[in-house]
């Protein structure tokens, strides 16, 4: 009988485009798609090597002459909230986040629209319509939950389910070694609660109910204002030329 052997992975690069994240500087990406029933698989051991998944694809970046982006990921068991942190995560006692099947709602694209609007209107991402929102919440061939988070209820004991409008969503990707967070959004009227850092916290405890050991928070970009936000979550460990350590950067 003839036997078939595998076809490698196939990985491809862009071409310099204008960097999101600092000044006067040309990003490249390396990518490859995430097809297939070896998907999950893949996807597990590309974010162990610091890729991220958008879509069916996980890329990394390949930048010349810069390495300012950094791979980041909490230790969820060894995890230890700061005083505000703290302050932020009573405050917000009364949301719930109840994980579904990764599926588009109009809910959903209502608030992510007006989250866009406020915090990132001149960002790439602006002008996605609800069919763009839809193939990026069920475009995935890997474990992906979206996370909605709703005030709770009379029956959320039972339930586990919120109640009311949507206020915040998470899409996550559940790994053999922790969850990544893809992307997040939230009310923007509701920026005295810090819902973003809320939704964060409420991963690292679903990743210890879990029983599993990372939070994979993406890429911190060093020179980045808007990415210095990352570096609070400790212990995290950064992948570096010599793998994954632990570090201790200023918040």
């Amino acid at each position: 009988m003839t036997q078939h052997q595998p076809q490698p992975q196939q990985f491809y690069l862009t071409a310099p485009t204008e960097c999101p994240y600092l000044d006067n500087r040309a990003e490249r990406k390396v990518f490859t798609h995430l097809v297939g029933n070896r998907a999950p698989e893949l996807n597990d051991l590309l974010t162990q090597a610091g890729f991220r998944r958008s879509q069916n694809i996980a890329y990394r970046p390949a930048c010349e002459n810069c390495n300012a982006c950094v791979s980041v990921r909490i230790l969820a068991g060894e995890f230890k909230m700061t005083r505000s942190m703290r302050r932020i995560w009573k405050r917000n006692q009364d949301l719930i986040g109840f994980a579904n099947k990764a599926e588009p709602s109009s809910e959903q694209y209502a608030l992510f629209h007006d989250y866009l609007n406020s915090r990132h209107h001149n960002g790439g991402m602006s002008e996605m319509s609800v069919l763009d929102y839809a193939m990026m919440v069920e475009d995935s061939h890997v474990n992906t939950q979206i996370i909605e988070y709703r005030m709770r209820g009379a029956d959320t004991m039972i339930t586990g389910k919120g109640e009311g409008p949507l206020i915040a969503a998470a899409l996550t990707d559940v790994m053999g070694d922790g969850v990544s967070m893809v992307y997040s959004f939230f009310n923007p009227e509701l920026a005295d609660r810090s819902i973003g850092t809320y939704i964060i916290l409420d991963h690292i405890m679903r990743c210890n109910a879990l029983g599993l050991p990372h939070v994979y928070l993406g890429y911190w970009v060093n020179g980045s204002a808007k990415m210095h936000y990352k570096t609070r979550y400790k212990p995290q460990e950064h992948l570096t030329a010599n793998g994954w350590q632990l570090t201790d950067i200023a918040d």
